[in-house]
């Protein structure tokens, strides 16, 4: 039951996709770079005998924000084609810590009131297929654009902790599904306010991914923007049991075609 209703929200999405009328426009292209200042927290687990010990981001692994940039690539193809949206975001923190007691991380503990160095990664590849609504865009002078479609998300997940001569690490590649909306307002050409949410829920895991966007265009197809994002992660997979948060600003540069 856990994995049909895990499929019913993507059955859902994928019907209000392939009734919506075809589009007739040419090809458009926006890509952009930037920088997001990530600021993580939350809690990290991994256990492969018994139970581990948990682990604070911040407080006992002592992961400071960290500013890294990022690339973006949205291709508006035309007819009755899906449009492309296509994302990778970085992320790597390292961190000293040391506890007045053992910890457990994987089969291996870590002895008490000694320092122990730990890494974090969890690069991020999103690629999303989705459709416009054109009868909203028509029907407000191209002033409101929403989006609709399906995000894959491939995660290159490491967590490692070492002390001395040891160590132990877990790593793995995670695909994860996900639904996509995204809305554009634009009052005059020159200017535009922008939302992208990604999502999904199944069983005890759960990841969304929230982005909020300011663009300025100062000159032709060039723009400029900033925002904010957050992302929310919970997952139970591979004896890693991990509730983590990673938010903050953001600024970028592109171009739009």
């Amino acid at each position: 039951m856990k994995k049909i209703g895990f499929l019913i929200p993507l059955l859902v999405v994928f019907t209000v996709l392939f009734i919506s009328p075809v589009r007739t426009y040419a090809l458009g292209l926006e890509a952009a770079a930037g920088y997001w200042n990530q600021a993580p927290s939350g809690d990290l687990q991994y256990s492969t005998l018994g139970k581990g010990t948990d682990l604070n981001l911040k407080e006992d692994l002592n992961f400071d924000s960290k500013a890294r940039p990022y690339i973006r690539v949205k291709a508006d193809l035309p007819l009755f084609l899906p449009n492309i949206y296509f994302m990778a975001t970085p992320m790597k923190f390292e961190g000293q810590g040391i506890k007045d007691f053992k910890i457990t991380f994987g089969d291996k503990k870590f002895d008490a009131k000694i320092p122990f160095n730990s890494v974090l990664k969890a690069d991020q590849y999103d690629i999303a297929v989705y459709y416009a609504l054109p009868f909203l865009n028509t029907a407000t002078a191209g002033s409101l654009n929403v989006e609709l479609g399906l995000n894959l998300r491939i995660i290159d997940f490491e967590a490692k902790i070492s002390q001395g001569a040891q160590s132990e690490s877990v790593n793995y590649t995670l695909p994860i599904p996900m639904i996509y909306a995204g809305v554009q307002l634009k009052p005059v050409d020159l200017f535009s306010l922008e939302a992208e949410i990604r999502g999904i829920a199944y069983g005890s895991n759960s990841y969304y991914d929230l982005i909020a966007r300011m663009k300025v265009k100062p000159v032709g197809p060039v723009f400029i923007a900033g925002g904010y994002r957050y992302e929310k992660i919970k997952i139970d997979h591979n004896d890693v049991k991990a509730s983590m948060e990673f938010k903050g600003p953001f600024i970028e540069a592109g171009v739009s075609f």
